[in-house]
């Protein structure tokens, strides 16, 4: 009796440990060729406290926010950028495909406009422009584009 109680002791603690040990996979990189550019041109907008300045860059989604249904409707979420820097990303639902799936930790590559804020700034346009006056913006998640 004592042994059978040993080994469920020994079962169980197997697999509390099991559900507790960190993941081996390493998250996935950001794209190299436009998160170091991109992050210095995101850096210069913000050092500078620029607005509407068309940026390309990458980065992990770290937070899904509540949809903007005000007016336009927009998808928000927040995406840290390989400086460490957070964006607000309002990419309007109403102009662009949602983005279906989109998970924290989810890597995201995107071309907008960008609005200076002091928590790290604010991206929008990342949708075709309507008028087609002018290129629009994007944002890919998952092998798909959204515009």
């Amino acid at each position: 009796m004592l042994n059978r109680i040993f080994i469920l002791f020994v079962a169980i603690l197997a697999v509390a440990c099991r559900a507790e040990a960190p993941s081996t996979s390493a998250p996935e990189p950001l794209p190299a060729l436009v998160s170091s550019a991109s992050d210095e041109a995101l850096n210069n907008a913000y050092n500078r406290k620029l607005s509407d300045v068309w940026v390309e860059g990458a980065g992990r989604v770290e937070k899904l926010l509540k949809d903007d249904n005000k007016g336009a409707r927009h998808q928000k979420f927040l995406v840290n950028i390989a400086s460490g820097k957070t964006l607000l990303f309002a990419h309007n639902i109403d102009l662009a495909p949602r983005i279906v799936d989109l998970k924290i930790g989810d890597v995201v590559t995107f071309r907008g406009e960008y609005v200076y804020n002091p928590k790290g700034g604010v991206m929008h346009w990342t949708h075709h422009d309507p008028k087609g006056e002018k290129q629009g913006g994007w944002i890919t998640h998952n092998g798909q584009k959204y515009e």
